[in-house]
């Protein structure tokens, strides 16, 4: 596998960054993560897999992905070798009121790949290599020229995402399959969930849906069930007075003993401790 990985432009503030890439070669990101700020991946040649809240997507050339902040997802390579892309991330405070209403609309409610018509692809990328050079350059007003390139790109994505036929459907079989057995997993987290009766449930082998569940979307099959769980916890202590023996039941762990080491490991800190630091006040 070969990169070239472009330097990580951003503006003073820290509220946007742009990253250009080409790589050629098998790749997977090295784990599944999430962001507090938007990510927009502009595909401009190649063609990558993007697994994001338990779906699967192909992304293309002249595809937009767009996630969302505290989104799970991860990317990997698909048969197609090449690949030329660039990533976006912003904050939306970068974006000011009333422009900021445009992240209130679709495509933005969602994390989701955008199919750019063929028309639109030019100015989009043009938009976007623009905001790049900007970056690079820093000329007098460079923050403000890229933050009107964003606010217009958003406004085109917006009437993008809002025409009927923008289709983003799963183009491989394996793909639909696996966005089928996440909304499984998302469905049934507080049950008993194996390898096994998925693999039963699916017609599928256990060691080939292993294999290609880990290729997709970064997880091994039990190490997602637990972000799951670990995830609902999460929202139920931000959100509910409940127990954290309540709580660790609900979402599928017999012993709390297991579900405070494993919410440990995703969190970072004891469900004690991320109720203290998320209670509302």
């Amino acid at each position: 596998m070969s990169d070239r990985i472009g330097q990580k432009f951003t503006t003073h503030d820290q509220l946007f960054a742009i990253q250009q890439l080409q790589q050629t070669g098998y790749s997977i990101m090295p784990r599944p993560h999430v962001h507090t700020s938007f990510e927009l991946y502009y595909l401009l040649q190649g063609e990558r897999i993007y697994f994001i809240n338990g779906k699967v997507f192909t992304a293309q050339k002249g595809d937009m992905v767009i996630v969302i902040p505290g989104d799970l997802h991860s990317t990997a390579s698909s048969q197609v070798e090449h690949v030329e892309r660039v990533l976006v991330h912003f904050d939306s405070g970068f974006i000011p009121m009333p422009d900021r209403q445009v992240l209130e609309l679709r495509p933005f409610l969602q994390s989701t790949l955008l199919r750019v018509p063929l028309k639109e692809q030019a100015e989009l990328e043009n938009s976007i290599l623009y905001m790049l050079s900007e970056c690079k350059e820093h000329q007098a007003f460079y923050e403000s020229y890229i933050r009107q390139l964003l606010i217009g790109l958003l406004i085109r994505l917006h009437r993008i995402g809002s025409l009927e036929d923008n289709s983003t459907e799963p183009q491989h079989p394996m793909h639909q399959k696996v966005s089928e057995i996440t909304a499984y997993i998302h469905d049934h987290y507080s049950e008993l969930i194996t390898l096994e009766q998925l693999s039963a449930n699916f017609y599928i082998s256990p060691s080939y849906l292993s294999r290609v569940f880990l290729k997709l979307t970064g997880f091994h099959v039990s190490e997602y069930i637990r972000i799951i769980r670990v995830r609902e916890a999460q929202k139920l202590l931000r959100t509910t007075r409940d127990k954290i023996q309540q709580i660790a039941e609900h979402v599928g762990f017999e012993h709390i003993s297991h579900f405070n080491k494993t919410f440990k490991k995703v969190s970072g800190c004891s469900p004690l401790q991320y109720r203290k630091q998320h209670i509302r006040r």
